[in-house]
C-alpha cells in the first residue's frame, strides 16, 4: 500500500465555505507540509492543477531542494501543452530530482475553465487528444524517435534527447469516470486513481478499467483519492466532519451545486449523486462522508473514524484492488502528521525509496507560526473559490 499526501496550492485552512480560519498557502508553508511529509514516511504528494492554483511544475520544482525522498504527482495537460514539450519537462524533473517525479495526466472536464485556456473541444474530444499526446510521450520517453499522424496531433521528427532517470518514464496516473477515459486509462496508465465512492462502486470501475487493459494487453494498477478525518475516537472524528462544513449555509450549498452541475465531469456527476446537496445524506458507505463535495469541486469524500475504523475501510479498497491512496486533510499541515502518526502503523506500507535517493537523513521540518492568517473573499465567494474551483485533481 502506497500513501501520498497533498498540497493545497489554491489555499487552507480549518474550515470549508469560509474565508475564517483560512491560511496562506505561501512558499514557508508550502515548504513545512513538504518536509513534514517527506519526513513522516508519504510515498509522495499530489499538486492539483488549474486556473484556481499555482502552477504545479513551478512550486514542485521549488521544493525539490528541500526534500530528500518525497515523490511529486505533478500534472500534464493534454490539450493545453504539446507532448515533446511535456516529455522534456518530465525528463528534466525526473533526473534533477534523483527520481522523484509521478505523472498526473489531467484532461479536464470543465468547458468553461478549457475555454478560459483556449481549448474549445467536447469532452469526448479532449479524451481522444489525451490519447495521442499519450502515445507520442510515452514513445519519446521510451528513446524512441516519433513520427505521428492523428486526428488531432501531428509530430515529426520528434526525440527527447536527455531520458528521465526512471525507465521507461514516471509512473503515469490517470483519473476519469466516463468511457472514454476508462479507455485512454486501459491504453495508456499505469495507475487509474478513482475519487471515493464506495466500495460496490469503486468495484465497478476497477473491474472495468481491469478488463479493457486486458483487452489491449496490459495490466494496471488502482489508486483512490480520498480527504480524511482521523481521530483517537470515532466521536471525536465525527465532531471534526462537522465542524469542517458548520459555517456552511444552504444558500452557500446551492450556489456551489448549481456550479458543479454545468461541468462536463461523469466524476463529478458521481460525486454529487452521492449526497444530492443534501446535509441528510453524507455517510453514503461505513464512514465515508460526503461532505466535503457540498460546497468542493473535485474529490468530494472523506474517510471519518477512529485510526482502526479508517484503517479496514482502506484494507476494505485494498481488496478490491486499490494499492494507492492520495489524501488530505484540513489543515493539510496538522493533518499530515496527525494522519501518519495515528493510521500509517495500521497499515501495510510499501514505500520504498525513488530510483536515486541518497542515504542521508531527511531534513527537519521547521515549527513556524501556524496562527490564522487573513484571507481575501466573502464567505460565499470563498465557498466557490475555495472550493467549486478545485475540479482538476484526480
Amino acid at each position: 500500500m502506497k500513501v501520498l499526501w497533498y498540497f493545497p496550492t489554491h489555499g487552507d485552512g480549518h474550515y470549508l465555505g469560509t474565508a475564517l480560519g483560512g491560511r496562506a498557502t505561501d512558499y514557508a508553508y508550502l515548504r513545512q507540509i513538504a518536509q513534514a511529509t517527506d519526513n513522516l514516511g508519504y510515498f509522495g504528494a499530489l499538486l492539483p492543477t488549474g486556473n484556481f492554483c499555482d502552477d504545479a511544475w513551478v512550486v514542485a520544482s521549488a521544493l525539490i531542494p528541500v526534500t530528500k525522498r518525497l515523490r511529486f504527482l505533478v500534472a500534464v495537460r493534454p490539450g493545453l501543452m504539446t507532448p515533446t514539450l511535456a516529455a522534456r519537462m518530465a525528463a528534466t524533473f525526473d533526473r534533477m530530482s534523483d527520481g522523484r517525479l509521478l505523472i498526473n495526466v489531467v484532461t479536464g472536464g470543465s468547458a468553461t475553465e478549457a475555454a478560459a485556456d483556449g481549448v474549445h473541444t467536447d469532452h469526448d474530444t479532449r479524451y481522444a487528444v489525451t490519447d495521442e499526446f499519450l502515445t507520442v510521450w510515452r514513445a519519446l520517453l521510451r528513446g524512441e524517435t516519433v513520427d505521428f499522424e492523428g486526428r488531432h496531433l501531428r509530430v515529426r521528427g520528434a526525440h527527447q534527447e536527455f531520458p528521465p532517470l526512471q525507465h521507461p518514464y514516471p509512473a503515469v496516473y490517470f483519473g476519469g469516470s466516463s468511457p472514454a477515459a476508462h479507455q485512454v486509462a486501459a491504453r495508456h496508465t499505469d495507475v487509474y486513481l478513482t475519487w471515493g465512492e464506495p466500495p460496490d462502486r469503486v468495484a465497478e470501475k476497477v473491474a472495468d478499467v481491469r478488463t479493457r487493459a486486458a483487452q489491449e494487453g496490459r495490466t494496471v494498477s488502482f489508486g483512490i483519492r480520498l480527504h480524511v478525518v482521523a481521530r483517537e475516537t470515532e466521536d471525536e472524528a465525527w465532531q471534526a466532519a462537522d465542524r469542517l462544513i458548520c459555517h456552511v449555509d444552504d444558500q452557500q450549498i446551492q450556489a456551489a451545486q448549481e456550479a458543479l452541475a454545468k461541468t462536463e465531469s461523469e466524476g463529478q456527476r458521481r460525486m454529487r449523486l452521492l449526497h444530492s446537496g443534501s446535509r441528510d445524506k453524507l455517510q453514503v458507505s461505513p464512514n465515508l462522508w460526503a461532505g466535503v463535495g457540498l460546497v468542493r469541486g473535485g474529490a468530494g469524500t472523506a474517510l471519518v473514524g477512529s485510526p482502526e475504523q479508517i484503517a479496514a475501510r482502506m484494507l476494505e479498497y485494498a481488496a478490491l484492488g486499490i494499492d494507492t491512496f492520495v489524501l488530505s486533510g484540513w489543515p493539510h499541515l496538522e493533518e499530515a502528521y496527525r494522519f501518519a502518526e495515528l493510521v500509517f502503523p495500521l497499515l501495510p506500507l510499501q514505500h520504498a525509496a525513488p530510483v536515486a535517493a541518497d542515504n542521508g537523513s531527511s531534513p527537519t521540518a521547521p515549527f513556524a507560526d501556524l496562527g490564522v492568517l487573513r484571507r481575501s473573499g466573502s464567505p460565499v465567494g470563498a465557498a466557490v473559490s475555495m472550493g467549486v474551483s478545485a475540479r482538476n485533481e484526480p
